[in-house]
Parts: structure tokens; sequence; C-alpha cells
């Protein structure tokens, strides 16, 4: 006889294969047409929709959005972990407070927040302002390489605190005072106590800003005014303007599995489950 648990299950599964499962497996079926006719029921498979990703063109839109998004993990990465270190160092009261800030960002609307940055960037905005009162006159900063990266560090972070804070706070305070009166210095507890203990938080933060920054067509669009177009834009112009369903595909299809390797080596780097920030209140 089944548990309660099993059937409680089964919406779920439901639920995966109508909104998960099935139109992956139509934009994998749409990957490998061309030219189909609906209508008249003719459906001609290729590989030519792969074949022409490898042009030179999209490669390069392929190596500029890997390029943004590992800066953007790196830049995250450099200011989450020091602060999550902070955070914990804290009172419990108090890391309750902090990690709430970090997350109240999160409740305004995705696009809203990229607004308000092209707000601050641009030539008569609070950034720009600043600079002037430095000497430097005309800074704008919107529809730049740094605006892009700016959009991706700012919507992201949150997802690489997240994880590292976690990480840091499962770790016992008594391996620290146990390291400590052995002699170890605040480097080598770093290095040999926190950075380990800590390692699935932080490649689970890396993946959990990189996918969604490879991907973004939303930033590159507003921040970067078209003209640093990603992966995530072709994608995006293959679907609604030119409606090359096919090649939108297989482009989509090479991100995935692109992903899927990346994801595949941090598993192998982590030895166990990613640590995807749960338990933080």
């Amino acid at each position: 006889m089944k548990s309660f648990k099993e059937y409680i299950a089964y919406p779920y599964g439901l639920w995966m294969l109508i909104f998960i499962a099935v139109p992956l497996l139509v934009v994998i079926w749409f990957s490998f047409l061309s030219n189909p006719d609906f209508k008249a029921g003719i459906y001609t498979f290729t590989l030519e929709n792969y074949q022409q990703f490898m042009d030179p063109v999209y490669l390069e839109l392929l190596y500029r959005s890997f390029l943004y998004a590992v800066i953007a993990t790196l830049i995250c990465f450099l200011i989450a972990y020091p602060l999550g270190n902070l955070i914990v160092s804290l009172p419990g009261h108090r890391q309750n407070m902090m990690i709430v800030l970090m997350i109240i960002p999160m409740w305004v609307n995705f696009l809203l927040r990229t607004y308000a940055w092209m707000v601050l960037l641009s030539g008569s905005g609070l950034i720009s302002q600043f600079f002037g009162l430095l000497g430097f006159r005309d800074v704008s900063l919107l529809y730049t390489q740094s605006a892009v990266i700016l959009g991706m560090v700012y919507n992201f972070f949150p997802y690489m605190l997240l994880p590292i804070y976690t990480s840091l706070k499962k770790i016992d305070p008594d391996l620290l005072r146990a390291a400590t009166d052995l002699g170890a210095n605040h480097f080598q507890m770093f290095l040999k106590i926190k950075v380990p203990l800590s390692l699935p938080g932080i490649v689970s933060g890396c993946m959990m800003v990189f996918m969604p920054a490879v991907s973004t067509f939303v930033i590159s669009n507003l921040l970067g005014g078209g003209k640093y177009m990603l992966i995530g834009n072709l994608i995006e112009q293959q679907f609604l303007t030119l409606n090359n369903w096919n090649f939108g595909s297989a482009i989509s299809m090479v991100l995935m599995t692109i992903i899927f390797l990346v994801l595949g080596i941090a598993r192998l780097i982590t030895g166990k489950e990613l640590d995807t920030g749960g338990q933080l209140l």
C-alpha cells in the first residue's frame, strides 16, 4: 500500500511533466526541424540549426555572455564572502535583520530595479552628479559594458550571499576555537577550515549567479542599450522578432547543455549536493 507522502507527490510530478518536461521536449523537437509546414504535416529533420550556430558571429556572442557572467559572478563572490563572514559574526537578531535587508530589494519587480539603475547611471543621474562634484563632467555609465555587468551584480547578488551565509553559519564554532588553541592564526583558519567547509555554499552561489547572468537579456537590453548583445538577446530575437523558432530552440539547447556541463563540474568539485541556502532565518 502506498504511503500518504507518495500520493502527495503525484501533483508535483504532474506539474513537472506539464510545465517542464513537455515544453523541453517541444524545444528539442523544434531545434531539429527545418522550415516545418504544420498545416500540411510536413516536417524535415536536420542538424542545420546547430551547424548555423557554429558561425563565428554567434560564437562571439556566446563568449561575451560567458565573459560577462564570469566577471559578475567573481565580483559577487568577492563581495559576498567577506559580507557573509561579517553577518555570521553578528548576534542572532542582527543576522536576521541583515539578511532581511539583503532580501528586500528582491521584493521589487526585476524590471523596476533595472529601470531604477537606468536613472542612476544616466548623464543626469545621482552617480553622474557625484562624479561632477569630484570634478568629472558629463559622466554617464549608461549603455556601457560596465553598466551591464553592474546590473548583473546588483540583481543576482543575493543568490550568492544566501548560500555562502548558510554554509558559514553551519560551521561549528568549536572547530574555530580548537584551531586557535592549536596555534592557528586567522589566515590559517580561513584557508583550512572556513573555505573547505563553506565550499558547497560557494559553488552553489556561483552557479546561482552564473546561470541567470549568462542567459539574461533584459539587463543587456536596458543598461546596455542593445549595443552589447548577449546569447539571451539572440534567443529572444529569434523567437519574438524573426519568428525563427527552430534556430532559437537550437541555441537554447546549446546553452542549456553548456549550463548542465557546468553544473556537473560543480557537482564534482563539491562531491555532494549543492547548498542552496535553506533555513536562513
